[in-house]
């Protein structure tokens, strides 16, 4: 077992250590070479040419003066001599291994040189290679990635140990192994390399290589011993991990590490590593050999200190493990500081026409879950209509998957809390219909019925209801008389945006905002006229009456999806007339065209008509109606396709259409699960008949 022994840091292994030793340093800087055609030597050697090299220097001297060189790719190296004879001095080598990349010639290079350019990453150093063809560029690329592919995959030691430890015969062994080899236990020193193999290669975006990132992030974990508040420490090491994937093994296995034998378990730093690998339990699902690994360090910390802290985070990290399958966020501060203690979060859940609603998630749960428990909470179950959560604010909604992670989501509202949102206040989780498949036999007096009563306001007051402003204000008038009951100069009045939808356009130019003042006036005298012949109608009957007078009406049974009141569809004549402009209905029974501001659709398509929908690509979803095709210009195609599949499966259609999948596109993210999906705004559409096609 001791041959696996080495000194605190090294990550790569003797074996490597002895390539390493053959290499012979150039001087310092990367080289920049301009080649030559490639040859084949009479050594044998797959390839050799007189290459141009320019060095990197100093501040004072950028570059010094060209010169030739012999170079030479070997099976094991790239080399280059000061000249083509026998016995000709080498300059310099850079070793390849497993490790080793090399990067495609770079287009945008060659129109700024006039040079395609050819780079190989080593351990240390990195040679820039030029030449004006492309044809000799990709053969040098193609040569070099040879040579690397044929290497053996790069072990560290760490990796060897990890299989020694899962295959020990006995716990002598074990503990041998554990103490003869400190690469395997809590350091107080520096990492001066990683425990995994990473490639030799610079890190995307604003990161740099993944090895050094991997020794900066074990510096970050060495901070968390004395951190006072280790929470923004601890998601920022999440958010690395979540940014650069390949970096997710090698901390659970420094956490692994920095949590064997520490010199004070249980101790406060002791417990920041604990709780910070709950966290990435939480979050990220190792490799299968460093989940097993993990799960060994579990059972070992679990039998060598049973009862403790220690043991408690080891029974809670194994339990969350069996249930994560990945983040689309790191968790919040407060998902941080919950975790900490081993407890769940306390979600608030807002209700229309009822008071928000507490739930208790954890890291793992969805938002079907939190829906279907508040389904049942609310005595909802025996409603044929549909339900699902929503991401809502002043201006905008938009539904909440039913896999989606509500942690998630809470972590994309602490976010938007923490930038400038003053064009669109931060969001909130509601919870509302989510289909209206029958809405003609729910009791007027029950929770449901002022659910949908509710919700129907909300969409008048977006604006997604067709109708005259004359029915706009009857329905102003019927939501006060439900707030406030009969008409008294006393009562409370509710601002002109709550009752009636604002003129969005206007709003957003400054030299209408006075008449709009003068026909905001105007338009709340006519509400409060409407509002005294109201007198004697009772809540119910003034509900009832709302919801029977909204057009398309969200009681009965249509669900719209509009891209905004101000831009509607555009549907594009193909005999080369101006652009209508439309709204689309999706109902339980059809899907409708409207012209905007009238109640009685332009056309309407029932589902027996329409033979196929689905995504023809990321930003434009097909309907086929019959012998026409009529394309969608939108950033929410799989809403669509999701309420479209929703009412046509809860219809009981004998024959399905089939989602049409675009041929160069990948898949969706999800599959289709009720609930899950959006029956208000899908974001500004465009309607268009393809080439060839024709409709009125």
């Amino acid at each position: 077992m001791k041959r696996h022994s080495v000194m605190e840091g090294d990550g790569q292994g003797c074996q490597v250590m002895i390539m390493w030793l053959r290499f012979l340093l150039p001087p310092q800087g990367s080289l920049e070479v301009s080649l030559s055609q490639p040859t084949r030597s009479s050594s044998g050697f797959p390839f050799s040419g007189w290459l141009q090299r320019e060095m990197r220097g100093c501040m004072k001297t950028p570059w010094i003066r060209p010169r030739k060189y012999w170079f030479v790719l070997t099976p094991d190296s790239l080399d280059y001599y000061s000249s083509n004879e026998k016995g000709a001095r080498r300059l310099g080598s850079l070793v390849l291994t497993s490790l080793c990349s090399v990067l495609w010639p770079d287009k945008q290079l060659y129109k700024e040189t006039g040079y395609w350019s050819v780079t190989v990453f080593g351990r240390k150093h990195c040679y820039r290679l030029y030449t004006e063809h492309l044809n000799e560029a990709v053969r040098w690329v193609c040569a070099v990635q040879k040579v690397i592919d044929s290497k053996a995959p790069v072990q560290t030691p760490t990796q060897l140990l990890m299989r020694d430890v899962e295959v020990s015969p006995c716990p002598e062994i074990l503990e041998q192994i554990y103490r003869c080899n400190p690469i395997l236990r809590y350091t107080s020193g520096p990492l001066y390399a990683p425990l995994l193999p990473f490639p030799y290669a610079p890190g995307p975006r604003s990161y740099t290589t993944l090895r050094d990132e991997a020794v900066k992030l074990f510096n970050s974990l060495q901070q968390l011993e004395s951190e006072r508040d280790p929470v923004p420490l601890m998601q920022g090491v999440l958010q690395t991990c979540l940014d650069l994937p390949p970096l997710v093994d090698e901390i659970y296995c420094q956490l692994v590490k920095q949590t064997t034998e520490p010199p004070a378990p249980g101790g406060q730093g002791d417990l920041h590593y604990w709780q910070l690998l709950t966290c990435m339990s939480c979050t990220f699902l190792p490799s299968p050999p460093v989940l097993r690994f993990l799960h060994f360090h579990l059972d070992r910390t679990e039998n060598r200190f049973p009862a403790s802290e220690m043991a408690k985070y080891a029974c809670f990290i194994r339990e969350a493990l069996g249930k994560t399958k990945g983040r689309e966020c790191v968790p919040s501060l407060e998902e941080i500081l919950v975790l900490m203690q081993r407890q769940e979060m306390i979600c608030t859940v807002h209700c229309p026409g009822a008071p928000a609603c507490s739930v208790a998630i954890s890291s793992h749960t969805t938002a079907e879950e939190v829906a279907q428990e508040l389904v049942s909470r609310l005595g909802l179950s025996q409603s044929p209509n549909l339900f699902a959560l929503y991401e809502q604010s002043r201006r905008r909604e938009q539904p909440v998957g039913s896999a989606t992670l509500l942690a998630d989501v809470l972590t994309r509202f602490e976010n938007l809390a923490g930038e400038d949102r003053e064009q669109d206040p931060p969001c909130r989780l509601c919870f509302k219909h989510y289909g209206f498949l029958d809405t003609d036999n729910v009791p007027r007096d029950s929770l449901e019925f002022a659910l949908l009563f509710e919700q129907a306001h909300e969409m008048v007051l977006r604006g997604y209801v067709p109708t005259s402003e004359e029915t706009l204000q009857t329905l102003a008038a019927l939501r006060l008389q439900s707030l406030n009951s009969d008409f008294s100069t006393h009562a409370p009045f509710p601002r002109l945006e709550e009752l009636f939808p604002p003129h969005q356009r206007a709003e957003r130019d400054q030299r209408l905002r006075g008449r709009l003042r003068e026909e905001g006036a105007s338009t709340m005298a006519a509400i409060v006229e409407k509002w005294k012949l109201l007198q004697g109608m009772g809540r119910p009957e003034a509900m009832a009456a709302y919801m029977a007078l909204a057009p398309a009406g969200c009681g009965t049974g249509a669900a719209l999806a509009v891209g905004s009141p101000d831009t509607p569809l555009s549907l594009q004549s193909p005999v080369g007339c101006g652009p209508q402009r439309l709204w689309l209905g999706i109902g339980a029974k059809a899907v409708s065209l409207y012209k905007p501001g009238e109640p009685e659709p332009l056309d309407s398509f029932c589902y027996g008509r329409i033979s196929s929908f689905g995504a023809s690509d990321s930003s434009t979803f097909r309907l086929s109606v019959e012998d026409r095709d009529l394309l969608f210009e939108t950033s929410q195609v799989e809403e669509i396709a999701q309420l479209l599949n929703t009412y046509l499966t809860s219809a009981g259609t004998q024959r399905l259409p089939q989602p049409q999948e675009p041929p160069s596109s990948p898949p969706t993210s999800e599959p289709t699960v009720l609930p899950q999906g959006l029956c208000t705004a899908a974001g500004p559409w465009q309607l268009r008949p393809p080439v060839g096609s024709s409709h009125s």
